[in-house]
């Protein structure tokens, strides 16, 4: 959808985003149909100035940052191969080894760029330009798989990535152990807050924000010796008495899924799709093109 706004930008810089598809094509991609995607920005090369976020000027306003084309976001779960234990519905959420490292490679030869948070932030609070074609990946819930299969097919392509923790599952069978985060951290991913134990944001009361945020921002800052100032709702769902919450425990942004954003917060409702396990490498890139 950039590529269609791109002349309505250059006379009135304004967007209308569309809606997330989930379309389950089965067939697969035709390197001749990946169209180039139109840049957001100048297409110039992502430097350390761009990443670093910016401590002054003054920030945009909400209807600034909403009018600004939306960059594509893609969430992962699992990358593994489906089991005959997986349901119909759990099978959305783990997208199958082999097409996994095809969507990598459709991502690099149709040129996509991955940014990173502070980029994205600096883009909509300040119009910083993004090199061009820029996508961001991010990975939920603290899977091994993340480590096994996403890392080095992410360092193939020199991909950087957004990995979202559950800080419960740390060293448990399966799941990510804190000395792999600090290695991913130490390698120019993100680490972002993703709860204690995937609780619903929407339910939280009181002591909930010590449980399910404050404890397990200060585990993942001592893991990675970095600042967490990123945030992902679990499930997705978020209202508009989290969003102050988050402010004041501070965090810069957080991600929500396929929902409308928030008309006063648009920085902490920033657009994500699923990448769905009945996806191909087609149907991957078509719902890019059309979800943003």
């Amino acid at each position: 959808m950039i590529k269609k706004i791109i002349p309505l930008l250059l006379v009135a810089g304004m967007l209308l985003s569309a809606c997330q598809t989930n379309s389950k094509s089965k067939t697969t991609l035709d390197s001749a149909e990946v169209q180039p995607q139109s840049e957001i920005g100048s297409p110039v090369p992502s430097t350390e100035q761009d990443a670093a976020p910016r401590q002054n000027g003054k920030i945009a306003s909400a209807a600034e940052i909403l009018a600004r084309p939306q960059v594509p976001i893609l969430c992962y779960h699992q990358i593994r191969n489906w089991t005959s234990s997986d349901g119909k519905v759990g099978k959305d959420y783990i997208v199958p080894t082999a097409e996994f490292k095809s969507q990598m490679k459709m991502l690099a030869d149709s040129g996509y760029n991955t940014i990173l948070p502070d980029q994205l932030y600096n883009y909509l609070a300040y119009g910083a330009k993004l090199p061009s074609k820029p996508i961001m990946l991010t990975f939920d819930d603290t899977k091994l798989d993340q480590w096994t299969v996403a890392i080095p097919e992410l360092n193939k392509y020199g991909f950087k990535a957004v990995f979202f923790i559950m800080t419960v599952s740390l060293g448990r069978p399966n799941y990510l152990s804190r000395d792999q985060v600090k290695q991913m951290s130490d390698a120019g991913h993100i680490i972002g807050s993703h709860t204690y134990d995937h609780q619903n944001v929407k339910k939280y009361q009181g002591e909930d924000w010590v449980t399910q945020i404050e404890k397990p921002t200060k585990t993942l800052q001592e893991v990675t010796g970095k600042d967490i100032k990123y945030f992902a709702y679990p499930f997705g769902l978020w209202n508009k008495e989290a969003i102050p919450e988050l402010k004041k425990r501070g965090f810069s942004s957080a991600f929500i899924l396929a929902e409308k954003r928030d008309e006063n917060d648009p920085l902490y409702t920033i657009r994500r799709i699923i990448a769905s396990g009945y996806w191909n490498t087609k149907t991957l890139h078509n719902s890019i093109v059309k979800s943003f």
